[in-house]
Formats: C-alpha cells, structure tokens, sequence
C-alpha cells in the first residue's frame, strides 16, 4: 500500500537542487515517484513502507535541510 510524505526543503533554488534531491530519494528503498516543487520549495515522496528518517536523511545527504 503505497504511503505519502511531504518535506519543506527551503534551500533549493534551481533546476540542480531539485536533481540533487530527487536522485538521493530515488535511491531509498520502496520509493516510486519524488515530485519537487521549486516554486513552493515541497518535495513530495510517495512509495511503500516509506522511512520518514531515511528520507530526511537523504534530503541531508543531497546538501539540504528539511524544515
């Protein structure tokens, strides 16, 4: 059953943060789709039996801060 979680990443400015963003969340186990809104600066993760920890460290790990 597939699960939502919604992060407000305020540091990403440009098409290269949202990349970096999405290519380190795609990586997390039971992933599907990463949606990034630069405009309101929302990550958007959806998947199965996701880890809220793993994706917040993920995020960090992409060199930006989860408010």
């Amino acid at each position: 059953m597939s699960e939502t979680r919604t992060y407000r990443v305020p540091g990403m400015t440009c098409e290269h943060c949202t990349a970096a963003v999405s290519d380190e969340l795609s990586g997390v186990p039971g992933v599907e789709v990463v949606s990034v809104d630069l405009g309101t600066k929302v990550v958007t993760v959806t998947g199965d039996r996701l880890d809220d920890t793993v994706l917040r460290a993920a995020i960090d790990e992409a060199g930006y801060e989860v408010r």
